[in-house]
């Protein structure tokens, strides 16, 4: 096994280095399968959902958002004096999320967040400020960036597009155990419900709303392991650059 990974590394690498861009509904474990392509090819991994909770967090710290409202005029007023960068931890080999020079990658994750992050992503001037930073950060390819609407606005033409989805259910329990793990706080009647509002609210919206890209190729992981979605996607990206 390790060796066949070496070796699919290796010729990986010596192609042509695309963009590739993984949507999909909360909780499908975007983030994790993104991460582990990106560590696979030696590519960058970008987390957008990571700047919205980044947005999310300063805007909960100054009182602009509680109870899944957002003061959307007072959120806008914000985004000036908010910085966004990424930071590399050895330990972890993947990047954490800096808030105005703060590691905010733990708090980040909590329910707090996770309540009220659909709330300021919908406002326009948000996506707009960081649909911006994402094109900037993956500008020259050579990266892996999740979300709900990288390949439809971000990078509608990136040549391998991803969509993942699981069922509601496997979602909710998913995230569940996740917050168990982490040590933080879990209700998994709230986990439950914060998943299906998600769902509705992303979908909905008038602005860049949550839907698969025409051209993108659709892994419902609801019953795989993540060794099994590893093997699927060396198959659509082997097929993809051999097509480039």
């Amino acid at each position: 096994m390790t060796l066949f990974r070496y070796n699919f590394a290796a010729r990986m690498k010596k192609k042509k280095k695309i963009t590739i861009t993984v949507d999909g509904y909360s909780s499908c474990g975007k983030s994790t399968f993104a991460k582990a392509i990106a560590a696979e090819l030696g590519y960058l991994y970008i987390d957008s959902g990571a700047m919205y909770r980044a947005v999310t967090l300063h805007c909960l710290r100054r009182g602009k958002v509680s109870g899944g409202m957002a003061d959307n005029a007072s959120v806008v007023r914000l985004l000036p004096e908010i910085s966004i960068t990424f930071m590399f931890n050895r330990e972890t080999g993947f990047n954490e999320t800096v808030l105005n020079g703060e590691n905010v990658e733990r708090e980040i994750r909590d329910r707090a967040v996770s309540d009220n992050v659909s709330a300021v992503s919908t406002i326009p001037e948000v996506r707009t400020k960081l649909v911006e930073l994402q094109r900037e950060l993956g500008a020259g390819g050579g990266i892996v960036m999740d979300g709900r609407d990288i390949g439809t606005v971000v990078f509608p033409g990136a040549e391998l597009k991803i969509f993942m989805t699981a069922t509601p259910e496997v979602r909710a329990r998913r995230r569940y155990l996740e917050l168990l793990g982490k040590g933080l706080p879990a209700d998994y009647a709230a986990v439950e419900k914060n998943i299906n509002d998600r769902d509705r609210i992303d979908s909905s919206r008038e602005m860049s709303p949550l839907r698969k890209a025409d051209d993108a190729v659709v892994l419902d992981n609801s019953e795989m392991t993540p060794a099994e979605q590893m093997v699927w996607f060396k198959q659509i990206f082997k097929q993809k650059i051999n097509e480039s």
